[in-house]
């Protein structure tokens, strides 16, 4: 990606995160990149595709990640462990780009859609994990659904923590007490 082309991927992703997709127009993003609107139009043909890049690429980065790491660990407890400090990694660097995707997660247009997709594919593979877990034994018995999508939704809650607090998110500490929180709860009981 060449220089102008990058300016133009992180000034959208963050106006799209302060203002949100519907208030951020071409102008808004031409002015604060600093490049004429046919410049912009060169890298990118709408602000909708623009979006669409943003999302396709945050997504791709957390799922090569989460693949990278978990795919050497055999228990799955480890796995998940592996997801919680990866996402709370992403939360922390990317806050921007996981605004952006949480703000769009609610409606019915093509990229709400698009954006409800890849948190319920995300969720998926965290649900992967989970009824691996219990064919093992290391996971006790229950929804895995519902024991996925809290697990994402636990750790998602960090951007709205590290916003309430206005702090920096201290990574080690919040998943030490996410870790507790999380894997604990999911441990069978005798294994505890």
């Amino acid at each position: 990606m060449n220089k102008t082309k990058r300016k133009i991927f992180e000034t959208s992703m963050k106006l799209f995160a302060e203002k949100g997709y519907d208030a951020t127009s071409v102008d808004d993003i031409t002015q604060a990149v600093g490049v004429a609107k046919g410049t912009l139009y060169y890298h990118f043909s709408s602000k909708e595709e623009i979006f669409n890049f943003l999302i396709n690429e945050g997504i791709k980065l957390l799922q090569n990640s989460v693949d990278i790491k978990t795919e050497k660990l055999d228990s799955y407890i480890d796995k998940l462990k592996a997801v919680i400090l990866i996402q709370i990694k992403i939360v922390n660097k990317y806050q921007d780009f996981i605004t952006m995707l949480l703000c769009q997660f609610y409606g019915r247009e093509e990229r709400n859609q698009m954006c409800q997709k890849y948190v319920y594919e995300y969720i998926d593979k965290i649900e992967e994990f989970v009824k691996k877990g219990m064919e093992t034994g290391e996971i006790k018995q229950g929804n895995s659904k519902i024991m996925a999508s809290e697990i994402y939704g636990l750790i998602a809650s960090v951007l709205v923590y590290k916003m309430k607090n206005n702090e920096k998110i201290e990574t080690l500490k919040i998943y030490k007490e996410l870790e507790n929180t999380i894997i604990e709860g999911l441990l069978r009981k005798d294994t505890k």
